[in-house]
């Protein structure tokens, strides 16, 4: 469908496909906690935000970054050489950067209105398995989007952490009951840090999709580039995967 642009907003201009808007909350985990070697603790996993914040960008999106809190902390091990490419680490050192901008300047779910958004994103690390849970301003925003404006739900790696608590307003339900979603696999887990996790008192991603009533579909290894979409919901298992899985919900909003 073709896109039309209306005025300009104080957010940036209202981009429509058809009636849905082409704008999106692109969320971000609060939470931070030790998980690596010597403390060193977990956030959000830069890239897994960053490399569908370009996708969307590219493909026309208006993308605006937000927190329950309105506060973030990087995951350390996603800032290091083997995870955080040189051009990604550019945009994440330069503050004027429109990413980083937006990460310094982070809104709360209590600054949008849904009905002006068409796309909700969940990016990850697996500091978002302690407060997605609990986020309930994030989890309203995007209940809303993706059940009352029939927008895109997708999430990555950990960020289907945030799927119990969006609900179906007519069944109550989570929104992925009944739907087949991937994300972090429980074998990932065991390399490492599934002991963390339990002291975290919060469940793997695959027990999560389990206790929503969803299909949970595993990629072959935990680290394969795998997403899945299931009518306007998208998601995928790993960091290597963000960049696919924001092609997808690209093509999934282009097919609305």
């Amino acid at each position: 469908m073709a896109a039309v642009t209306f005025p300009m907003t104080s957010k940036g201009p209202w981009i429509y496909n058809a009636h849905i808007p082409k704008i999106s909350p692109h969320a971000i985990t609060s939470a931070h906690a030790p998980l690596y070697p010597d403390g060193k603790e977990t956030g959000l996993f830069i890239t897994e935000a960053l490399h569908p914040f370009n996708i969307f960008k590219a493909a026309g999106f208006e993308v605006d970054l937000v927190s329950e809190t309105g506060t973030y902390q990087p995951d350390w091990l996603s800032q290091t050489k083997d995870w955080l490419p040189e051009g990604d680490r550019k945009v994440w050192e330069d503050h004027s950067s429109e990413f980083r901008s937006k990460l310094d300047k982070l809104l709360k779910p209590s600054d949008f209105n849904w009905k002006n958004y068409g796309l909700f994103f969940a990016s990850a690390g697996h500091a978002s398995l302690i407060d997605y849970l609990d986020a309930k301003g994030l989890q309203r925003l995007a209940s809303e989007i993706y059940a009352s404006n029939k927008g895109i739900l997708s999430a990555v790696c950990h960020g289907g952490a945030i799927f119990p608590g969006i609900l179906d307003p007519g069944t109550k339900n989570s929104v992925i009951a009944g739907k087949r979603v991937t994300g972090f696999t429980t074998k990932g887990e065991e390399e490492g840090v599934l002991d963390t996790i339990k002291s975290w008192n919060r469940p793997t991603i695959e027990a999560s999709a389990a206790s929503c009533g969803a299909q949970y579909v595993s990629p072959l290894g935990p680290w394969d580039s795998f997403a899945i979409t299931d009518g306007r919901l998208v998601t995928d298992a790993n960091p290597a995967s963000a960049h696919k899985t924001a092609e997808e919900v690209v093509k999934a909003f282009d097919a609305l």
